[in-house]
């Protein structure tokens, strides 16, 4: 997936705000005198712009739909988040370099689609634990459907799936790479089950009780975690399936 084209998004921004901006009425032509002010472009308009602009808001602040009021029939909430995210697709780079080292940064949408796609609406409201368990039951689901085993899930799962033995009648194994009979075959295999097993038994058994904390925030938490599945994510879908 491609970056967020910083140009595009604020003349979105631009064009959602002048359509939903206040003005007075043209009094100009005689008659009766209305006073007051009316959105500028029509209702239908301001929707269909104000739908390109929530898709942006999503990218650009996370977790904005959170307190969202149930009614903004003049768009002045979502016009106010609108000006914020502006602000922060100009300045994205100024912040970055003024306000950190400049770093390279990590988007949850470029993530694998088995650790992003089940979890995007609850990361876009601000519900970062839950994303991630949406992330580690989806990678789970996939790897059974894989491996057509809904008899074992998680630990056990990929205990048996990265296993070094042969494969058997109803368990067929994961293959990272051909066997060479050398080192690097048995490392990756015992690697990705150790990291699969840490994964489950570290987040997802854990996080199904209580949420962890961290000092830096539940966000960049979640954001880690989530890198986390999607590389295990990656493995499993570019493995191949060894079997009977």
């Amino acid at each position: 997936m491609t970056k967020l084209n910083h140009e595009w998004a604020t003349k979105e921004i631009d064009q959602f705000l002048r359509v939903t901006d206040q003005v007075g009425y043209d009094n100009s032509g005689g008659g009766v005198v209305v006073f007051g002010t009316h959105m500028r472009g029509s209702q239908t308009e301001a929707s269909q712009r104000a739908h390109v602009v929530e898709q942006i808001l999503d990218r650009v602040l996370p977790g904005w739909r959170q307190d969202r009021p149930e009614k903004d029939v003049r768009f002045t909430w979502l016009r106010d988040q609108a000006s914020r995210a502006r602000a922060a697709v100009q300045r994205a780079a100024e912040l970055a370099e003024n306000l950190g080292d400049n770093a390279p940064d990590m988007d949850a949408a470029n993530l694998h689609p088995w650790a992003w796609e089940n979890g995007r609406t609850y990361w876009n409201t601000g519900h970062y634990h839950q994303a991630v368990m949406q992330a580690a039951i989806r990678v789970n689901a996939e790897t059974q459907a894989k491996l057509g085993r809904m008899d074992v899930s998680e630990t056990a799962l990929f205990n048996e799936a990265f296993s070094m033995d042969g494969p058997k009648e109803g368990a067929p194994r994961l293959r990272l790479t051909e066997d060479d009979g050398g080192k690097t075959y048995q490392n990756l295999h015992r690697g990705a089950r150790s990291f699969a097993d840490g994964l489950y038994t570290g987040i997802r058994n854990p996080g199904m009780h209580k949420p962890q904390e961290s000092e830096g925030g539940e966000e960049q938490l979640a954001l880690e975690q989530l890198a986390a599945f999607s590389l295990l994510a990656r493995w499993i879908d570019q493995a191949k399936v060894d079997q009977v």
